[in-house]
């Protein structure tokens, strides 16, 4: 009989007798390689965890136990036996779960994850306030499938064995992460000193997809007292051989044909992604210059450095889930003449922060940041969304901060940040580029130094990166109103290019700055720190995302959302002509004119 079928939750599972989880197992690989199948999207990681996933409901008591998980890309079967079995084939759409691990979503769901290298800390943390509180509760880490090469990993297995409390850790070694692991813990027979030279019970290795030895190694976890490691072997995209073999390729897929493995194409006649055109441009680059490197933390495709490092294999270097120890890193190589490039994502550039500000600026070293998913990125949500970076760099001394509107733009920029005796941060979106025409080869340009698009008398519209389009759409739009737009590139954050700015504020007296990025301490916070001083009687409205985390979904709809579509662009332009015309404040119309808009001067 089908036993899926009747598992709504943990407990559904812990009725059945021990012989049927084999069933169960199979069945629940079925159904994950169906759903990915169909829509695509993360895959093997979670195909190498459904027995451990059955095994830790059916031994803990879920959810009063608590299992912490990291990252969410192994933990689709965990969302399968835990009330998400249904909404699993809209995962990641505004209408089904996460794709990462989410206390608001369910109780089973005991830490919020999508970053990388947090479970340990957060069991340790459960355990200790467990103990502190007198409860009884277990709590178990499951670490993996890179995160285990995350520092902070480490330096919570450090703590966990110093302070001696009753947590659990389960090591999910497949030897892998997004790409193949790196580093000494990623051998297996050097795993069991490592662990016991911090204190740690080490138990282990098992055969993680064997239920007849994993199920007593489990229940002798959950019965250990003190710090406790489980090492369990699995292997990424078990189960389903085209993965199987190619666990790096699979991790992420299109849909695909369960019996053939054939994949949709993916071809198309649009442009190339941003990420393809940064690559390109960096090879381009370092093709001519042989003092350029790159730098990746476990994300070697998702940054196009596997295509660099296709081509310069000496000259790229995959430091793990380790952003801090890659920018520091950076810094080290800058000191001896080398310029090195660290392609990070914006929304894993957060943790490094430190590292910028100590180890790179405060120093002056040219390291060039590439932050990769700036802005608002659709499916993965809120955890990937880079919606700070502007904030936190454009505080930094030193540091220059740009965002290209096209791909050439972005070419230009890279030559422009290699070049320049300090460090320099490009932030570039997710997804397909313009199509624009790249010029033959990728020169520096002036820094600070925006472009005027289009000329225009009652309104300025200034944008950076991606949101140049936006506004170029919105002046088209507003064109056929009988609204004369200025269009504004600045290109980059900091330094903003005054003499510009200051012109078109001069000239129109009402200016709109959009951008994809928080609109607090953003670029249009720049652009009113700077008009303030210098034009203050401009009128001044800042589109940008509000404070909230915006939900997983379509790109386009979050846009909307936040109030940066070109729809709402040319609404709130006319929003701030008609408050401009008007003489009296009772007729004002009840939109969004009175809070937007604002002198310069003005907060």
């Amino acid at each position: 009989m089908p036993y899926l079928d009747h598992i709504q939750f943990p407990e559904d599972l812990r009725r059945l007798p021990r012989e049927a989880l084999g069933h169960v197992a199979k069945e629940l690989r079925s159904e994950l390689i169906a759903i990915g199948a169909e829509i695509g999207g993360h895959f093997a990681g979670s195909l190498g965890t459904v027995e451990l996933s059955i095994a830790l409901h059916y031994l803990f008591d879920t959810p009063r136990d608590r299992v912490v998980w990291d990252v969410g890309h192994q933990a689709y079967a965990h969302k399968a036996l835990t009330g998400r079995r249904a909404g699993l084939r809209r995962i990641k759409r505004a209408d089904g779960p996460s794709g990462f691990l989410r206390r608001s979503e369910s109780v089973y769901d005991t830490f919020g994850a999508g970053h990388a290298g947090t479970s340990v800390s957060a069991a340790l943390g459960m355990a200790a306030g467990v103990q502190r509180l007198g409860g009884d509760a277990r709590v178990v880490a499951v670490i993996g499938d890179g995160g285990a090469t995350a520092g902070m990993a480490f330096e919570a297995l450090n703590h966990a064995g110093e302070l001696g409390c009753n947590v659990r850790v389960v090591y999910n070694d497949n030897g892998m992460s997004i790409a193949p692991s790196v580093g000494g813990l990623s051998r297996t027979g050097r795993a069991r000193e490592y662990f016991e030279a911090l204190g740690l019970i080490y138990h282990g290795p098992v055969d993680g997809h064997d239920l007849a030895v994993l199920l007593p190694a489990l229940e002798a976890l959950r019965d250990a007292t003190g710090p406790t490691v489980l090492h369990v072997c699995t292997r990424k995209g078990h189960g389903f051989a085209p993965a199987e073999a190619d666990p790096y390729g699979w991790h992420a897929t299109k849909p695909f044909d369960v019996a053939t493995g054939a994949r949709a194409s993916g071809t198309s006649a649009g442009p190339p992604s941003w990420t393809e055109c940064f690559a390109d441009a960096l090879i381009r680059i370092a093709d001519r210059d042989a003092r350029v490197v790159a730098i990746t933390a476990a994300m070697p495709d998702g940054t196009g450095l596997d295509r660099f490092g296709a081509r310069h294999p000496d000259r790229m270097y995959d430091v793990g889930i380790a952003e801090q120890h890659a920018v520091t890193f950076a810094a080290g190589l800058a000191t001896e003449g080398v310029r090195p490039v660290c392609a990070i994502y914006s929304t894993f550039l957060q943790r490094a922060f430190d590292q910028i500000v100590h180890d790179v600026a405060l120093q002056n070293l040219p390291v060039v940041f590439a932050l990769d998913r700036a802005g608002l990125v659709g499916a993965d949500g809120p955890t990937h969304h880079g919606a700070l970076d502007l904030a936190y760099l454009r505080m930094i001394p030193n540091l220059v901060v740009a965002a290209p509107r096209d791909e050439n733009e972005l070419q230009h920029l890279l030559a422009t940040a290699l070049e320049f005796e300090g460090p320099f941060a490009i932030r570039f979106p997710r997804g397909e580029a313009r199509g624009v025409a790249l010029d033959p080869d990728p020169k520096p340009v002036p820094i600070g130094q925006g472009t005027l698009l289009r000329d225009g008398r009652d309104v300025a519209l200034v944008g950076v990166g991606k949101s140049v389009v936006e506004i170029e759409r919105a002046a088209d739009a507003l064109q056929q109103r009988g609204v004369s737009a200025a269009v504004l590139d600045a290109r980059f954050v900091k330094p903003l290019d005054a003499a510009l700015l200051e012109r078109a504020a001069r000239q129109c007296g009402l200016l709109v700055t959009v951008e994809d990025h928080a609109v607090r301490g953003g670029f249009g916070s720049a652009v009113r720190e700077l008009l303030g001083e210098r034009v203050p009687d401009c009128r001044i409205a800042n589109l940008g995302l509000d404070d909230r985390f915006i939900e997983h979904g379509d790109v386009a709809d979050q846009w909307r959302s936040a109030g940066i579509d070109t729809e709402s662009i040319v609404r709130c332009v006319l929003d701030g002509i008609d408050a401009k015309l008007v003489q009296e404040p009772v007729r004002l119309k009840p939109r969004r004119a009175a809070r937007l808009f604002s002198s310069s001067g003005s907060p």
